[in-house]
């Protein structure tokens, strides 16, 4: 008997453990978290209104530990100095007060999706120009509660941001934009803000920019002081390099070309008139619309760029081309080239006069060849008398007439092209303008490209 009252309170016990299981097996844990989020939100429980305490329950200032996700970067205006972005925003701390049982380690957090219900910072961004949440399909905004009473707050929100900039060295610059977070009510002694330890910021691989390079970002504190007391203050900069490639297609090279371009007035006759004065004239409007489209992409400031050193530079080369033709035209029909007009008039008369040799030479010839109606030669006598001073000076003049012509010097040649003191002065300007004004430029490229590259090795 006693062995059977064993058996059956064995047997009992054993259903009691199986049943027990099965109703562990059937708990909606989802319905605990309502429980649990009744029991430390519900009313007369938690105010929200109310800060958490410091560090270990303390009456410390609040530790709130920020990080941040940057999602994109959409655009970068040098007209309005901003730039857009869009982040995913964390901020965590500990509210005692949310502590709650994890049954075992079975409730790993709570969700919630309504930020009201608990105490959150009072964080803003101080150079915000603008910014929205983003509600598609959903907020997208969450806050966890951790078992130990942390809080975790992660939104996604996209921002236009102020960047001032310093176009001193545009397009050959880098810029700093700088994310400035700020606590707007809450004094040091109530909240303060540190960056999350290890990666407090985190971008997006493969980060796309049209004209700029994200070269690196930085994490700092900028704690203010007012006349209300002191903020705490967080920040990011941002390092941004200029894409050069760009700007060199679109404006060097195009500017270089019509510097060129207008040096082609030099090889043209004085005399082409239309041509060198259309030529001067479209090269110069050209240049200006260059300019000034370049300077309708950009902020006034009272500064000068290196973008306007080289426009600058570019227009008064082509302006002073056309310049350039004016005063050979100037020189061409006035007197300045009244003092070469009496070298002129003495190489005529030399030249006259070296006309008037050779006739003499050609007839003193046909005196010595005499020929006769039947075309045979006539002879004449092989010994000379030596009085006859008439028949050795017309010999001389045949022998140097019928010397064999001289071989022209390529060096001569070539010299003769410069200018020299017979040649006209208009001539000598458009000579003197072919050398001097390449030259000219290709010192401004040396000068520009190392004063301002090494600037900006300089700035980094």
């Amino acid at each position: 008997m006693g062995t059977g009252h064993y058996f059956w309170a064995l047997f009992y016990f054993a259903s009691l453990c199986s049943a027990s299981l099965a109703n562990n097996a059937k708990i909606n844990f989802r319905e605990k978290e309502k429980k649990v989020l009744d029991q430390i939100l519900g009313a007369g429980k938690y105010d929200a209104r109310i800060r958490p305490s410091g560090i270990n329950g303390t009456d410390g200032p609040a530790i709130v530990r920020i990080n941040l996700f940057v999602r994109s970067i959409m655009t970068i205006s040098d007209i309005k100095m901003e730039y857009s972005v869009q982040l995913t925003f964390r901020e965590q701390w500990t509210d005692e007060r949310l502590k709650f049982d994890d049954i075992q380690g079975r409730l790993k957090y709570l969700t919630l999706t309504e930020a009201n219900r608990v105490w959150m910072p009072d964080l803003f961004f101080s150079n915000e120009k603008e910014g929205h949440f983003h509600n598609i399909i959903m907020p997208n905004v969450y806050i966890r509660i951790f078992p130990n009473g942390s809080v975790l707050y992660s939104i996604r929100i996209s921002l236009t941001l102020a960047c001032p900039m310093n176009l001193k060295l545009y397009p050959l610059d880098r810029q700093i934009c700088s994310l400035r977070m700020a606590s707007y009510g809450w004094t040091t002694n109530d909240l303060v803000f540190l960056w999350k330890e290890g990666d407090p910021v985190q971008v997006v691989k493969n980060l796309h920019l049209p004209r700029f390079t994200l070269e690196k970002f930085l994490t700092d504190y900028c704690n203010s002081k007012t006349n209300t007391g002191e903020y705490s203050c967080l920040k990011v900069d941002l390092l941004f390099k200029r894409e050069f490639s760009y700007y060199l297609i679109q404006i060097y090279i195009p500017c270089c070309m019509l510097v060129i371009v207008s040096w082609v007035s030099f090889w043209l006759d004085q005399g082409a008139v239309p041509a060198r004065v259309s030529l001067g004239v479209t090269t110069l409007l050209t240049m200006a619309t260059q300019t000034s489209g370049i300077n309708a992409s950009l902020p006034p400031v009272s500064y000068t760029k290196a973008i306007d050193v080289w426009t600058g530079v570019c227009l008064t080369f082509v302006f002073g081309a056309l310049l350039e033709f004016a005063l050979v035209n100037y020189a061409s029909r006035s007197g300045l080239n009244k003092p070469n007009r009496a070298a002129d008039m003495h190489k005529e008369n030399l030249k006259k006069k070296r006309r008037d040799l050779e006739q003499a030479s050609l007839d003193a010839a046909s005196d010595l060849l005499d020929t006769d109606s039947n075309a045979t030669f006539a002879m004449k006598p092989l010994v000379r008398h030596p009085g006859d001073p008439m028949a050795m000076e017309k010999l001389r003049q045949c022998e140097v007439h019928m010397q064999p012509p001289k071989r022209p010097n390529c060096c001569k040649t070539w010299l003769s092209k410069f200018p020299t003191r017979q040649c006209s002065r208009s001539k000598r300007i458009d000579v003197i303008s072919r050398i001097t004004f390449p030259l000219v430029f290709a010192l401004f490229n040396l000068v520009y490209w190392s004063t301002y590259l090494f600037r900006e090795e300089e700035d980094e």
